[in-house]
């Protein structure tokens, strides 16, 4: 655990975007975002991502690289990943051994998963499950691969969620997460904040009549870690070759690391 996380947790406080709020409190208040966003997430990441997050998903499912060949099992674990976005890029690209859990602490989330699981058919390889990331329902290495998109920065205890995905992972198994960062380029970064904070909450509200979860979720972004910080969250939890992308310019990063 950081030394900024540490300082948060004992101060019984932590980021809610830019505010701060006490620590039992913001696993509530994430969960009404995204109760207010679920019917429109692929239109929230579309706004956050200028519809790059298809793309970006695209390539870490390509990284990831499920196994096609073979037919023994290869099981994978998307959490914060309701919708099946993610879980179902993984499916089409991997052979019949391999299967998706996707966890969710967020009923709604996991509720739209289902119904669009049910409009690509019967497919005994998904399953939605409503769990934790911090506290996650599974035994010690029972897990291929875990994955995660667009999540970790919602997470209360990023350090409890990143240690539970170590637990999970078998041997060899892979650790892979899409969030976006902090941009880091200056011409970029002032284009990117004047689109995020006078452009996408806005937006949000013309479309779906409310503003502020997507003022939150730009907010979300810049106290993000960097992906250098956030790469040695990970090897803390004890993934080892630990590695990262970075997608259109550092606005988004794919993190890679493995349980040895």
């Amino acid at each position: 655990m950081s030394e900024t996380q540490m300082h948060e947790r004992s101060d019984g406080e932590l980021p809610f975007g830019f505010r701060k709020v006490q620590a039992r409190e913001k696993q509530g208040l994430v969960d009404d975002v995204f109760h207010r966003v679920a019917r429109r997430y692929d239109l929230m990441n579309d706004l956050m991502s200028g519809g790059l997050h298809r793309l970006w998903k695209d390539a870490m499912v390509s990284w990831l690289a499920p196994p096609k060949a073979t037919r023994s099992a290869y099981r994978v674990l998307d959490v914060a990943g309701g919708t099946g976005d993610v879980a179902f890029r993984i499916l089409d690209r991997g052979g019949p051994g391999v299967s998706v859990t996707v966890a969710d602490i967020n009923a709604a989330m996991l509720g739209v998963g289902a119904e669009r699981a049910l409009k690509r058919g019967a497919d005994s390889r998904t399953r939605f499950v409503q769990l934790n990331a911090e506290k996650l329902p599974f035994a010690e290495r029972t897990h291929d691969a875990y994955t995660i998109a667009f999540g970790i920065r919602n997470v209360p205890d990023r350090a409890a969620a990143l240690a539970e995905a170590y637990r999970v992972c078998k041997r060899g198994g892979r650790f892979m997460c899409l969030e976006f960062a902090p941009v880091d380029l200056p011409m970029l970064k002032r284009v990117y904040d004047t689109y995020s904070f006078q452009v996408i909450p806005k937006m949000g509200r013309a479309i779906t009549g409310d503003d502020q979860p997507y003022q939150y979720l730009v907010e979300s972004i810049r106290t993000f870690p960097i992906p250098e910080r956030f790469a040695v969250e990970i090897e803390d939890a004890g993934f080892e070759r630990v590695t990262f992308r970075q997608l259109s310019g550092g606005i988004a990063n794919i993190h890679s690391g493995f349980k040895v």
